[in-house]
């Protein structure tokens, strides 16, 4: 479970603050052109952003920042009522040039790489399976990645992650906007000011590109009830 990582240093990290113990892994994409753009953005001291790792589509891996160091990935995100989510977790970027600029599938070598590097992560800090998440999944009104191309279920049956099963029979009956709100709150989606169900969109197309990245509009349905209950009862929530 290690990989020969390319070590290209970062200047835009800083020490986790005492006691803070590790315990999110954050996935994102790149969302620039190519790799080498992006690992000259990550390492800019002027442009002040960074993850641990970044994993180009040929599968190398980048070695950033010390996994002990607090990297600069997540910016204003939260999940279940923390919002400190750089203190707490390990970023890796996965060079994509994303819903801007041509968003495509991630490449074999690429996940190959990245299951490796994750399963090394996972056996050196003790992150919950519920808490291997999407940028998008803690920063729901304002980030989409990895997105719904990012092959979550890999990951999952390498142990990684959770994936509901496909075959899940459909929630009856279908939860009202109210009650899918506050199951979201319970997994760990930032829901803003309680659980108002105006305030859910954000949250439940990120719900969706996760854990049901074939369906990312239209109102909500038993599938959705179904795999939100699944994923509380995997998680301890339910």
């Amino acid at each position: 479970m290690s990989v020969d990582a390319i070590v290209q240093p970062s200047p835009n990290f800083g020490a986790r603050p005492a006691g803070a113990e590790i315990d999110i892994l954050l996935l994102h994409y790149t969302g620039m052109a190519n790799t080498e753009d992006a690992l000259a953005r990550l390492c800019d001291r002027t442009a002040g952003v960074s993850a641990h790792y970044l994993v180009d589509e040929a599968g190398r891996v980048y070695s950033l920042v010390a996994e002990e160091a607090r990297a600069w990935h997540a910016g204003a995100a939260a999940w279940a009522g923390v919002d400190n989510i750089n203190d707490v977790s390990i970023g890796i970027e996965l060079a994509n040039p994303g819903h801007d600029l041509g968003y495509r599938d991630f490449p074999g070598a690429q996940i190959e790489s990245l299951v490796t590097l994750a399963q090394g992560v996972l056996a050196r800090h003790p992150i919950p399976a519920a808490r291997v998440l999407g940028h998008s999944d803690v920063a729901p009104d304002r980030k989409l990645d990895p997105g719904e191309r990012f092959p979550w279920d890999r990951l999952a049956a390498a142990g990684i992650g959770l994936c509901p099963p496909p075959d899940l029979s459909p929630q009856d009956p279908v939860p009202s906007m109210t009650a899918f709100a506050i199951e979201l709150a319970r997994f760990g989606y930032p829901m803003g000011d309680g659980a108002d169900p105006a305030r859910t969109f954000g949250p439940i197309t990120a719900f969706r590109r996760h854990f049901r990245p074939d369906r990312l509009t239209g109102p909500l349905d038993g599938i959705d009830g179904a795999r939100l209950g699944w994923l509380l009862g995997a998680s301890g929530g339910g």
